[in-house]
């Protein structure tokens, strides 16, 4: 187990941010619809924060991944040509999960080839960002930590690490907070054992995965898990209730939100 005071160590500046754009997308996902809108509501904050104009396309549904996932080859791909509708113009689009984001910009171009519609939805992921990635690389944002000392500790989601390639970028926000203290997890990169439909399938095998999770968080000593998908949040939160463990599971887009601006 590794402690890191992350004030102290605040190598890992925010990279050179790209082109920055004044006005973005926001994709809210499924789950911070049904029931996550807290994050949803903070990402949105934290980009306004960052001096951007962020446009919620009220159009907006799905990403497609569920039907997808389920053989619903057909059916995911027009849910997809929904979300083709809903965000017309060329600007970015910013998604608070790695796993939404993750299926909108490495999946779309194979689900729609052959289709007429692949242009577009080849453009249209170019323009997918997943929200910490954008708010480091892109808008190089500085976070000052008006909150009491805590410690943490993070779990990314595997499309988020596997498809988007965020990796240090949360960290890179987290270690802005002079008051924050993370708990590397020595085994944060395995799997929660959600993967969506999963869970439902192989419930017992969802269950072990899941209860490892919470044991390695558990072993950090750390009393709060940040995470930017809520599809993990929703599972690791859920099985630490059922088993009574007191860990709070928190998307890292309301924590930040909450300890910058105080919202």
């Amino acid at each position: 187990m590794t402690t890191t005071n992350l004030a102290a160590t605040n190598t890992a500046a925010a990279a050179t941010p790209a082109a920055r754009p004044d006005t973005v997308y926001f994709f809210g996902t499924c789950l911070v619809d049904m029931l996550y809108p807290e994050a949803g509501l903070a990402g949105m904050d934290l980009l306004r924060h960052a001096g951007v104009t962020v446009v919620f396309p009220e159009g907006q549904s799905c990403c497609g991944q569920p039907a997808r996932n389920s053989g619903y080859v057909e059916e995911a791909r027009e849910v997809a040509r929904a979300q083709l509708d809903a965000f017309p113009g060329d600007i970015p689009i910013v998604v608070p999960s790695g796993s939404c984001a993750g299926m909108m910009k490495t999946h779309y171009a194979h689900l729609f080839e052959g289709d007429p519609d692949q242009p577009r939805a080849i453009a249209f992921a170019a323009r997918i960002h997943e929200l910490t990635a954008f708010l480091v690389n892109v808008l190089g944002v500085k976070l000052a930590d008006k909150g009491a000392p805590v410690t943490v500790t993070w779990h990314p989601s595997c499309h988020s690490l596997r498809e988007m390639g965020v990796r240090e970028e949360p960290k890179a926000l987290l270690r802005q907070l002079a008051n924050v203290t993370l708990v590397e997890n020595k085994r944060e990169r395995e799997c929660c054992g959600f993967g969506g439909t999963f869970a439902v399938r192989q419930t017992a095998v969802s269950t072990a995965m899941v209860s490892d999770k919470l044991a390695s968080v558990r072993e950090t000593g750390a009393g709060t898990l940040l995470s930017s998908d809520c599809g993990c949040l929703m599972n690791i939160g859920g099985h630490a209730e059922k088993v009574g463990d007191g860990t709070r599971c928190r998307h890292i887009a309301e924590f930040l939100m909450e300890r910058c601006h105080g919202g």
